[in-house]
């Protein structure tokens, strides 16, 4: 799970940018192992279906839409043949729906289809990147409607995968996006994708800024991940007991009022 590449990151970014140089490392590590990547809607296919997949697939997946998916990445995964997943917010790209609220410079629409172009698989990430989680029914809905209408329209084709913005979901939020549409969804979680999951709690592992080459090998070849993020799990864990306990305290005052 990529967000931003790029060589000087706004502050909002920098942790879970990494550089041009890093990136370009990685795939090319990535082609040295023999991995081949797929797209997140090639994957759920095959689970769905027994549809073929190379022996050794992975995912390359960039959250969000920052501009240096176009500007850095896209040269490097065209130089490999390599495709990958990314997942776009649509109030934050450049364009009729920019909303203002974006954390670094993003995408524009263009940029967007030459990516769709180059067996770059566009998802859905949103429209504003809310903690979904947190948002009543209405306005969770309208999240994913307008994300999913808004791609759909801008590049003439329905987007399949949807991933969640923080990687924040409940069963509710899952059902939510099926229910719109989407086939399949990404979480985070720092742990490998397995068929047990589900289509729609796929992990994924985050790539830092301060990830390094070694560190990354680790993980595409799944190895100390576990001991690699257990502090962020930790974290995890016990935020998302303080987002299920502000969830049932928002239903409580809604019911009063």
């Amino acid at each position: 799970m990529y967000h931003a590449v790029s060589s000087a990151p706004g502050d909002a970014t920098r942790a879970l940018s990494v550089t041009p140089e890093a990136f370009g490392e990685q795939m090319a590590l990535i082609a040295d192992l023999g991995l081949t990547p797929v797209r997140t809607a090639d994957l759920a296919a095959h689970w769905r279906s027994g549809r073929p997949l190379p022996a050794r697939p992975v995912l390359i997946t960039f959250d969000d839409g920052y501009e240096g998916v176009h500007r850095h990445a896209l040269p490097v995964l065209a130089k490999h043949g390599f495709a990958a997943t990314l997942f776009v917010t649509t109030g934050w790209l450049r364009g009729p729906h920019d909303n203002g609220e974006a954390l670094d410079t993003m995408l524009d629409w263009d940029q967007v289809r030459e990516l769709a172009a180059a067996d770059v698989e566009i998802g859905g990430h949103s429209h504003t990147h809310p903690q979904l989680d947190q948002l009543p029914d209405d306005v969770l809905r309208r999240e994913l409607i307008w994300c999913k209408e808004i791609v759909s329209d801008r590049l003439g084709t329905v987007p399949a995968s949807f991933a969640y913005p923080y990687g924040y979901s409940s069963r509710r939020v899952r059902e939510a996006v099926r229910e719109t549409g989407y086939a399949q969804a990404l979480a985070v979680g720092n742990g490998l994708a397995r068929r047990r999951q589900g289509p729609y709690a796929l992990r994924r592992v985050t790539v830092r800024r301060a990830t390094g080459i070694e560190e990354f090998q680790r993980l595409v070849e799944g190895r100390a991940i576990t001991r690699t993020f257990a502090r962020d799990l930790a974290l995890t864990k016990g935020y998302a007991m303080v987002r299920r306990v502000r969830q049932v305290r928002r239903k409580a005052i809604r019911s009063r009022v």
